[in-house]
């Protein structure tokens, strides 16, 4: 079970590889300033992940109208992310949870996918400015996407 709505969303620094190199990702440089949705999918360079991520960059003006950033953070290398993103024009910042740390704190581990070893499960959140779990989601299977519209109405 991920964590919980109500609950104060656990900060992190992540590291994610764009054209001016490595950079930092740092969830609470948006607190006080927009709310974030976080998205947990289990690896890059696969079917489910690669459309959700292409239907995320091309609906991504639609959360910024509700005053969001999106982060999605996976535990591929921040190398290999950019590459994908490349690959497939995605236009979100891909967050890399190599050490599984941040997957572990919002509890969204999942074990040994297709017998290859541990990843992050296919997740949703909503972080208020505040800080704090306004939406939280992890869905039933790696191949099943969040309820995008449950998290533009907890944006709302």
């Amino acid at each position: 079970m991920p964590i919980s709505v109500g609950t104060q969303a656990p900060d992190f620094t992540l590291k994610s590889k764009n054209a001016e190199g490595l950079v930092d990702v740092k969830l609470s440089a948006n607190f006080g300033e927009k709310q974030t949705v976080l998205l947990f999918f289990p690896a890059a360079y696969t079917g489910v992940c690669t459309q959700e991520m292409c239907d995320m960059t091309a609906g991504l003006s639609a959360y910024e109208e509700l005053g969001a950033d999106v982060i999605a953070i996976s535990v591929d290398t921040p190398f290999s992310q950019e590459t994908w993103a490349l690959a497939n024009n995605i236009k979100i910042t891909l967050a890399s949870d190599l050490n599984k740390e941040v997957t572990k704190a919002y509890d969204v581990l999942f074990p040994m996918l297709a017998d290859v070893g541990d990843t992050s499960a296919r997740a949703a959140f909503v972080i208020g400015k505040d800080g704090v779990v306004k939406y939280a989601e992890q869905t039933a299977t790696p191949l099943d996407l969040p309820n995008f519209e449950a998290v533009k109405a907890a944006l709302a």
